[in-house]
């Protein structure tokens, strides 16, 4: 079951329990209100000085929309909590190509975490905060206590041993890192809460809360990661790349040199790879002629890309110290069910 809906019920259900906590003699457990100048201002050296958050480690929220995507970003296998956060009297606004527009003084904060309930761990909380001059993104390392999460400019790598057993050095990475990922066209931008990849059903709540304009219509297009199991395989495949490898490599991205365009709207087989040249891969390409070879995954520079943890190879080179395997498998799949005369 898809639980965006549950989420934004949640929050719903918070904010009656604080109006009904603001009686005056229990006043004083009111939440605070978000800090708007720690949003519009400086960096911020801990997370809690946002008050996103009225409980923290729970980030139980008010004014803070929690948030899910039908395909995420994969990342080392870390569970995410996101969160959108519009300041009073603003509203999101959806342009005609399903791109969601956010006002100044809005925050994208998403944290990374490994495991469930009380053994659940978090790692670090990204925070994207939009001012007047254009969009900053912020990490933020949470402490060995986990009451807090503390500014981490220069990024840090954490030994982290996974649910499953796989012991992994985890990357936050730096504030110029962050840059590296959201940049098009030389400028910071959000690349994850697209129109095409959020829940119908959370667009509609955000437009009757009055946080969104309209829900554009080319929303919920992108198909539900989490029922990938008898899935179309070539949309799930473009879906996988849309949201993992298309925020470098489309134009104006920080790949375009490759010549690469993987974004989800784009039709021209050439352009997403099929029997295409490398153009810049370098030693990454291992010796193979082309980005995809329609039926033979073993020939596809793609493939091979995202087959490796080594630096120089691997895709994405940020983001990711172990294989996607259930990436993979689909990507596999898609490769191998092409007919081998589509050029």
């Amino acid at each position: 079951m898809r639980t965006h809906a549950l989420i934004l019920a949640s929050a719903l259900a918070a904010l009656a329990g604080a109006m009904a906590a603001s009686a005056p003699d229990t006043a004083a457990r009111t939440p605070a209100s978000v800090n708007n100048i720690a949003v519009m201002e400086g960096m911020p050296r801990q997370l809690s000085d946002y008050r996103f958050f009225f409980r923290l480690r729970d980030h139980d929220s008010l004014q803070a929309v929690g948030y899910e995507l039908n395909t995420p970003l994969y990342s080392d296998g870390a569970d995410k909590l996101r969160f959108a956060y519009i300041p009073s009297g603003k509203q999101i606004i959806a342009d005609g190509e399903g791109l969601l527009q956010f006002p100044v003084g809005s925050a994208l904060i998403k944290t990374f975490a490994f495991g469930e309930g009380a053994d659940r761990r978090l790692i670090e909380t990204r925070v994207l905060l939009h001012r007047t001059d254009g969009w900053l993104a912020l990490p933020y390392r949470w402490n060995e206590e986990q009451t807090d999460a503390r500014l981490a400019v220069a990024g840090a790598r954490i030994p982290i041993t996974r649910p499953d057993g796989a012991e992994i050095s985890y990357r936050i990475p730096n504030k110029n890192q962050c840059k590296q990922c959201h940049v098009k066209d030389g400028v910071v931008t959000p690349i994850g809460p697209k129109a095409r990849n959020l829940d119908g059903a959370w667009l509609e709540q955000m437009v009757e809360r009055g946080l969104l304009d309209a829900v554009p219509a080319a929303s919920d297009s992108v198909p539900d990661w989490h029922e990938r199991e008898g899935g179309d395989t070539a949309s799930l495949a473009r879906a996988y790349l849309d949201v993992n490898c298309a925020h470098c490599h489309q134009p104006g991205g920080m790949a375009s040199n490759s010549g690469l365009d993987l974004r989800w709207e784009q039709d021209d087989p050439h352009a997403i790879g099929i029997r295409k040249p490398p153009v810049a891969a370098g030693r990454g390409a291992g010796g193979l002629a082309v980005s995809i070879d329609p039926g033979a995954p073993e020939r596809s520079i793609m493939i091979h890309r995202m087959s490796s943890t080594e630096p120089g190879v691997a895709m994405p080179e940020l983001g990711k110290n172990t294989v996607d395997e259930e990436g993979l498998a689909v990507l596999t799949r898609w490769v191998l069910e092409m007919p081998q005369g589509e050029n």
